[in-house]
């Protein structure tokens, strides 16, 4: 690719309608360095780079922070790449076992973004940087005084989870989730070191996932007592370019699986399609997933939604990525995606063949039936009645 790029110099002879390279430098135009910031802080960024040696700091930005905004007002991808290239990412070395994280907690716990009083040790650099599971940031900056104007206006939800240190992190994430807290300020406390019994601080990268993972794990032992979906249902939306279809097989265990493919010159791909799979049966995952973030946030949602109409299932996730999905904007878009496919009308069917069928047409291909083992397995599987007609 660099060869090509070289090559190319923004030509789009790679088929992206927009390179990733040349938007740095659009987005770039209309930052200017800046040795001082007062204004406000919405949120935390830890990064993930030396552990347990860190550098932390609070998110300024003037504009919405919140991917729920963003997708509820429509922003295009040009939108949250401008929003995010105005972004300074404040930065102080941290031991993640808890000194000198008080100003960034107290961010993080506030209900509303507070104002802050920032200088840097030398003018912030601009340095947008693209990455899978977190939304992109413009600029960065080391810190060499940070005051926090205002005073923390917390709910009372969050002071209860993160005043009792006995409570274990995985049940005050589930707390927090039953009680209205979306997942992003519940990640936001828990990369400030703000949930748990031993308590650290968590890279920003690290606790996205982890959040998504600690919720899901809760729902699953409450799905897993449910009945049955009473029919198969398919649901499908797309968000910035990234398609997310569920097929829901009616079934009183808990099984999911999910397929992503990467099209033909799509961001992470080239002259071929890159196709990824990954899967879980029961109660526990034992390893990380291939697939990443995304992984955790699709079934997350789609455990949500089997809560809440009351039943168990199998899940077929697939997840089609086009070129139009230009700049990896983090597993948020994975998330909105999945929120806005289960919230549309499923269409529901009596059968496998035709489940597959209004998947395939929904989302207008079929590349994902060879790849789908659950679907085989099904197939495959033999019923009682077969042995005692």
């Amino acid at each position: 690719m660099p060869s090509q790029c070289a090559v190319c110099k923004g030509k789009g002879l790679c088929g992206l309608p927009n390179c990733p390279i040349t938007r740095r430098f659009h987005a770039m135009k209309d930052v200017q360095p800046v040795s001082e910031y007062m204004g406000a802080s919405p949120s935390v960024f830890v990064g993930s780079y030396g552990y347990p040696r860190v550098v932390g700091g609070p998110l300024m930005i003037n504009d919405s922070d919140n991917p729920l905004q963003w997708v509820r007002e429509g922003f295009s991808i040009d939108d949250i790449v401008g929003i995010r290239s105005r972004t300074i990412r404040g930065g102080k070395e941290l031991d993640v076992k808890l000194p000198d994280a008080e100003k960034i907690q107290e961010i993080a716990l506030s209900d509303k973004p507070l104002d802050v009083e920032v200088a840097f040790a030398k003018p912030v650099q601009f340095d947008l940087n693209f990455d899978g599971t977190v939304a992109p940031v413009g600029m960065s900056g080391a810190m060499k005084k940070l005051d926090v104007i205002d005073n923390a206006s917390v709910s009372r939800i969050v002071d209860r989870c993160t005043s009792d240190t006995d409570l274990r992190a995985t049940e005050a994430a589930r707390i927090l989730f039953e009680n209205g807290t979306d997942v992003y300020k519940i990640t936001n406390l828990l990369t400030s070191g703000l949930l748990g019994v031993q308590r650290k601080v968590v890279p920003t990268r690290w606790a996205i996932t982890a959040t998504d993972d600690m919720i899901s794990s809760g729902m699953k032992r409450d799905v897993v007592r449910m009945p049955a979906l009473p029919e198969f249902q398919v649901f499908c939306a797309t968000l910035h370019g990234n398609s997310l279809c569920f097929l829901l097989i009616p079934a009183e265990e808990w099984k999911f699986e999910m397929i992503e493919r990467w099209q033909k010159h799509s961001l992470w791909a080239g002259e071929e399609e890159t196709i990824i799979e990954d899967g879980e049966a029961g109660l526990t995952k034992s390893k990380y997933s291939p697939i990443g973030g995304a992984y955790y946030s699709a079934r997350l949602a789609v455990l949500e939604y089997l809560k809440t109409v009351g039943r168990c299932a199998k899940v077929l996730c697939i997840r089609d990525i086009s070129g139009e999905y230009w700049a990896p904007l983090g597993t948020w878009v994975i998330r909105e995606a999945s929120h806005a496919s289960l919230a549309t009308a499923p269409m529901r069917v009596g059968t496998l063949a035709e489940a597959t069928a209004a998947a395939q047409e929904m989302l207008g291909t079929n590349f994902w039936l060879t790849h789908a083992k659950m679907l085989r397995d099904i197939r495959q599987q033999k019923t009682l009645t077969e042995f005692f007609p």
